[in-house]
């Protein structure tokens, strides 16, 4: 695989210290050491390529899964766990001038209809995946924030959305947030989760199905062989007629080809603390368990979870080796102290980081890969995978099928995503952009 991070950035280094380990062990998937032969491949194993697989195998389809490495080891299992409205990283009028209206309101249907099947796989499912919180709060770190969320939540009611609920910087101690921001907006879709436990619930549903999940198989060449695709892993291969590509922010450059220059993986950090105690709590004065993130465009996100540690994340370095992170994870602990100073000596017991996904065009991308019959793709959900990478599984399940989804697909998702400038180094256009967006945070 030809990756355009450092090879440190693909190993055990990052994600050293995850709390979502310790919290539900993997399941032994085994290993591909044979020629296989299925109707539907899928690359990676993350919330994306499990919805493909639990979705294909319900309609009867033959499914082989392989994931590179063990099962939750990509950002799938290692995320902050905020199911919510999200997916793209650009405004209503954005998408309004580049693909139309009917392309931005069914994008933004897509953000409803996402949280609402995660909402239904876990009932339908049973999954215990502590779920908690009452949709999304947004808060506001600059006082002119607070008037730009007033207008966003006359907007969402305009456009038929659910009631939200603004806050003033006054009141924030009453609802347990405080923490120094200048009012909120809550909207009341979506929740919080254990990323893990969910990913884990969705497996073994996919597997009860009779998906054939496959790890430390990693992909090394795909390709067309007659009629047939043939994916080769270092003991095994798999023949397909079909093939789902869902490793968005762990893509290659050339698995397939097609790829190469179409995604921009960017680094994020999480610190999860230890349980706080009630005296901790009231200290603070941050009690409720609203997942919450602020206005910033390098935004922070947190929550408290139910067993009361307190999850504390945002957008990581932009070097990586072992040095980097350990610079990152001290950034991040800075930046928790300054912002909920009655907690700097509570320790932080895990720290880790992963890869989100960018697409430039800043929508995510699901559907067919032009000129190559019977292979798909899904990528791109800007830091919201949960929600929007099990909908584009759902999508990539329908596609793979060729039957009509009867749930929302914009054509502000099956766009053809252009490539960052730049090649193989792209990355380097990440130093300049997070200096442009930290001087507007200002």
């Amino acid at each position: 695989m030809k990756r355009i991070f450092p090879a440190y950035t693909y190993g055990s280094g990052p994600r050293n210290g995850c709390w979502w380990d310790e919290t539900i062990a993997a399941p032994d998937w085994p290993v591909l050491t044979q020629p296989v032969k299925v109707d539907v491949a899928i690359i990676g194993g993350g919330f994306t390529g499990m919805s493909a697989a639990y979705h294909l195998a319900g309609a009867g389809t033959v499914v082989g899964l392989l994931e590179a490495e063990t099962p939750g080891w990509g950002a799938s299992g290692r995320n902050g766990g905020f199911c919510c409205l999200g997916g793209a990283k650009t405004s209503d009028a954005a998408l309004e001038r580049a693909l139309g209206a009917d392309a931005a309101r069914s994008y933004r249907a897509s953000e409803y209809a996402a949280v609402d099947l995660v909402d239904r796989l876990i009932e339908t499912l049973g999954i215990d995946a502590d779920r908690h919180s009452r949709g999304e709060t947004m808060l506001a770190h600059r006082p002119r924030d607070m008037e730009r969320m007033k207008r966003e939540a006359d907007e969402m009611l305009r456009h038929g959305g659910p009631e939200p609920t603004l806050i003033e910087a006054a009141d924030l101690p009453d609802h347990g947030m405080n923490a120094g921001f200048h009012g909120a907006l809550t909207t009341p879709v979506g929740f919080a989760l254990n990323p893990r436990k969910y990913l884990f619930g969705l497996a073994a549903a996919a597997r009860s199905r009779g998906a054939r999940l496959y790890q430390n198989s990693p992909v090394a060449d795909l390709r067309r062989e007659g009629r047939t695709w043939r994916l080769r892993t270092p003991r095994g291969s798999l023949d397909a007629d079909t093939v789902i590509i869902a490793t968005n922010g762990y893509s290659s450059e050339d698995v397939p080809a097609w790829m190469a220059g179409r995604y921009l993986p960017s680094q994020s950090n999480v610190t999860v603390t230890r349980p706080l105690s009630e005296a901790e709590i009231a200290a603070q004065g941050w009690h409720s368990d609203q997942m919450a993130y602020d206005t910033r465009n390098l935004l922070h996100y947190f929550r408290l979870m139910p067993d009361r540690r307190f999850l504390f994340g945002l957008r990581g370095g932009l070097l990586s080796s072992p040095a980097a992170e350990a610079r990152a994870r001290r950034r991040s602990r800075q930046d928790f102290e300054r912002m909920f100073p009655a907690w700097k000596d509570v320790p932080s017991a895990h720290q880790w980081s992963g890869l989100v996904c960018r697409s430039r065009r800043r929508v995510p991308f699901v559907g067919a890969v032009p000129g190559q019959a019977g292979l798909f793709a899904g990528f791109a959900y800007h830091g919201n995978g949960v929600a929007m990478g099990s909908y584009a599984g759902r999508l990539l399940a329908d596609l793979a099928l060729s039957v009509r989804s009867e749930l929302p697909c914009s054509a502000a998702m099956s766009a053809l995503p252009p490539r960052f400038p730049l090649g193989g180094v792209r990355r380097l256009l990440m130093p300049a952009a997070y200096l442009y967006y930290g001087l507007r945070d200002l």
